[in-house]
């Protein structure tokens, strides 16, 4: 089981919002109104832990050891929610989320194979990591900076333990689990010829609700993301670049392969799809 160690690891980095977040050095005049706005979305966005750990609870059923680390993912997730909400409450009050407008990112999701959802996971913390270290720069604020900065490193953790759950998943169902891991890193890893930033949070979830079956559709302002992005943290190429190299040097190390490039990600893949064929591989289901 992994879930007794990741539960000694995340516990040794836990932060304590009361004392380690530094509420005193409040400058007021460097947030603007526009930033402040920015915070409430970011806020909205993370209470989507809660739909999305009912998801993993449903889809895992058989795997106890995963679903225990929920625990773990749920609270610090949430968590990130609340901070970003208290410091709404403390400075900006008008725009704490309301409770109907956090309730409206809860539905379901559609199932999905476990594999799959694993690695779209792990990816989608890569990125937040490297949004909020943005983010964390683009403000002058310093409770928001250290706010971000600690965000970033709770993520980077998660996406550690994500790793760790693939590494066995690997061990468990071998060239399956290799073969799932990169198709879906090919797909987050392309945001550039998709021309979207893609998170789990604007991927489409639940076919019946279409096309209001992604996070960010449900938030007060759906197109907020992509101007928070471009038009204010500048989440540039260089950026994305962080991003696409974090996940293929995670996968490189994974796979016990140089991936030093999209492309050879798809190579690799080509030949994990041929190979399962030859071996008639049924693919694991969702459960």
């Amino acid at each position: 089981m992994l879930y007794p160690e990741l539960f000694v690891q995340l516990e040794k980095a836990r932060w304590n919002m009361a004392d380690d977040i530094p509420w005193d050095s409040f400058e007021a005049d460097k947030l603007t109104d526009e930033q402040a706005r920015t915070i409430k979305m970011n806020a909205i966005t993370e209470w989507a832990a809660l739909p999305a750990t009912e998801m993993f609870l449903r889809d895992n059923r058989h795997d106890s050891d995963f679903s225990a680390f929920m625990s773990i993912w749920f609270y610090e997730e949430q968590k990130h929610a609340l901070v970003l909400m208290e410091y709404l409450r403390r400075f900006r009050p008008e725009l704490v989320p309301t409770e109907e407008e956090l309730h409206a990112i809860r539905f379901e999701f559609d199932p999905a194979p476990q594999l799959e959802t694993l690695m779209l996971h792990f990816c989608g913390e890569v990125r937040l990591t490297q949004w909020y270290r943005c983010a964390s720069e683009w403000h002058d604020e310093p409770v928001i900076k250290h706010i971000y900065k600690t965000l970033s490193q709770d993520e980077a953790r998660h996406g550690g333990a994500y790793l760790k759950y693939m590494k066995q998943s690997i061990e468990r169902f071998g060239n399956e689990a290799r073969a799932a891991f990169a198709k879906i890193g090919l797909l987050m890893a392309s945001s550039s010829r998709s021309k979207k930033p893609l998170h789990p949070t604007n991927l489409h979830v639940n076919e019946s609700l279409f096309p209001n079956d992604t996070i960010q559709s449900r938030l007060p302002d759906p197109e907020w993301l992509e101007a928070w992005l471009t038009r204010q943290i500048s989440f540039d190429d260089p950026w994305e670049a962080r991003v696409v190299g974090g996940i293929l040097r995670n996968l490189s190390n994974l796979f016990e392969r140089p991936i030093e490039t999209i492309h050879a990600l798809n190579r690799y893949r080509k030949e994990l799809s041929a190979s399962l064929k030859e071996s008639n591989v049924v693919p694991h289901p969702a459960v």
